[in-house]
């Protein structure tokens, strides 16, 4: 265990496409980001991070800021190469080996970022080994954050603009012409995926609103999956993925609900929200933040006291909280159909009680607010040691069910009839059906 926060905060472009993201840490001091920390500190958190070395560094990637001590002590070198961007900072291009220490890493095949940008000679000496420029929009200067964007783009560097906590912020980033954009109010922006019908009148809402009751019927939820062509493609790709890994194809709805069972189900009925006219990337975000915040959620109640929701409606409450953009509706509208407790609409609605608590620690580590992360553990008794380790254990969870689940474990070209006759569905539709998965 290590006692800091650490998190990934995503790094995303104009139209809300992830590139990467940058490990944050939760203290000034002790940190990778300080020059003056002692080695015992930065070793611990470089050590963890090497520990989840795996689940950091997925197919995303991953900007770590990184000391001059660090480099000499070749820390980079414990991480994939091809995901690390090494973030250096002013303290770093000041050492008089800095370009040694650079051109080092950089012939194995290191990108990097420059943090803060300054118009002196010792940074534009850097300029041909440098990748990315990130610009501090928290708290630079509009006039001095625009030149450095024009000038970054003169020498063809990708611009990131960082501290954007606020929507002024974003658009004035935005406005200057910046590549990327991260911050609390970037990690807070979700694609919302558009249903051409009334999401009431869905199939899938009326899925969700039947899977989510005390005693949930088999029956009525196979009748709402078998007349839906993408709910049961998507329920029959999910019950014949590498997760399940069956010996015999399930070829039928029926056969399907009873191999997956309503627990799980219940658990990955947002994997049947995929639709064939939406971009797969967009769909992919939500649906990992939705599963992400149900592990988390869940997780972290194993360490509260007295909560008034059980376990697994700790994670329903982390799945749901994207339900709004999942179907482009109110929230508070969409909570008045779902048969979940009250304490989990309180939360997810208004941010009260314990659960709100729960549900705030969440959102504040998705946004890196340390402060209040401390706050709302202590309140529920969290011990503040074990969230960093839940967080990335989370992280890790989510991409292996992730690729499991949308993985096949053989190929199988009996699969559109199979899901044409649970369906009826007509050869035309599954045709176009098949090209768009």
């Amino acid at each position: 265990m290590i006692n800091k926060y650490v998190v990934r905060q995503p790094i995303k472009d104009v139209n809300n496409q992830i590139l990467g993201y940058e490990i944050l840490y939760d203290a000034e001091k002790d940190s990778l980001y300080n020059p003056s920390s002692d080695y015992a500190a930065a070793d611990s958190i470089s050590g963890f991070l090497a520990q989840n070395n795996e689940k950091i560094f997925n197919e995303k990637i991953t900007f770590m800021n990184f000391t001059s001590n660090l480099l000499f002590k070749n820390t980079p070198m414990i991480f994939s190469r091809r995901n690390l961007v090494i973030q250096i900072e002013d303290n770093v291009i000041m050492h008089p080996l800095s370009m040694t220490l650079i051109q080092k890493f950089r012939k194995v095949g290191y990108q990097f970022a420059i943090n803060d940008f300054q118009f002196a000679p010792r940074y534009f000496g850097l300029m041909e080994y440098i990748d990315y420029i990130r610009l501090n929009f928290k708290d630079g200067h509009k006039s001095s954050l625009s030149n450095i964007v024009k000038m970054g783009k003169g020498f063809q560097k990708t611009c990131i603009a960082y501290g954007i906590d606020t929507k002024e912020k974003y658009d004035m980033a935005v406005e200057m012409g910046v590549d990327y954009f991260q911050g609390s109010y970037v990690a807070g922006i979700l694609t919302t995926k558009a249903h051409k019908a009334d999401y009431l009148q869905s199939n899938f809402f009326q899925l969700v609103v039947e899977i989510t009751k005390d005693e949930p019927d088999v029956t009525a939820i196979e009748e709402i999956i078998s007349r839906d062509a993408s709910l049961s493609y998507a329920l029959l790709k999910m019950v014949n993925s590498a997760y399940f890994a069956q010996r015999k194809r399930t070829s039928s709805i029926r056969q399907a609900l009873v191999t997956v069972g309503l627990g799980q189900l219940k658990q990955w009925i947002y994997l049947l929200s995929f639709n064939q006219n939406e971009d797969p990337s967009a769909s992919e975000e939500i649906l990992k933040v939705s599963f992400l915040r149900a592990n988390f959620c869940a997780e972290l109640w194993e360490y509260t006291k007295d909560m008034p929701i059980a376990k697994s409606e700790a994670y329903l409450m982390g799945m749901f909280s994207t339900l709004g953009n999942l179907m482009n509706a109110p929230l508070t509208d969409i909570m008045k159909e779902i048969p979940v407790a009250d304490e989990v609409k309180a939360a997810l609605l208004y941010h009260e009680g314990k659960c709100g608590l729960l549900y705030d620690l969440v959102l504040s580590y998705e946004k890196a607010d340390w402060k209040y992360i401390t706050e709302c553990a202590q309140q529920l008794g969290i011990p503040t040691h074990v969230i960093a380790q839940i967080y990335f254990d989370c992280v890790d969870d989510v991409n292996v069910i992730w690729e499991s689940l949308l993985n096949p474990y053989e190929k199988d070209d009996l699969l559109g009839e199979a899901i044409e006759e649970s369906a009826g569905i007509s050869q035309v539709g599954l045709n176009k059906l098949q090209k768009s998965m």
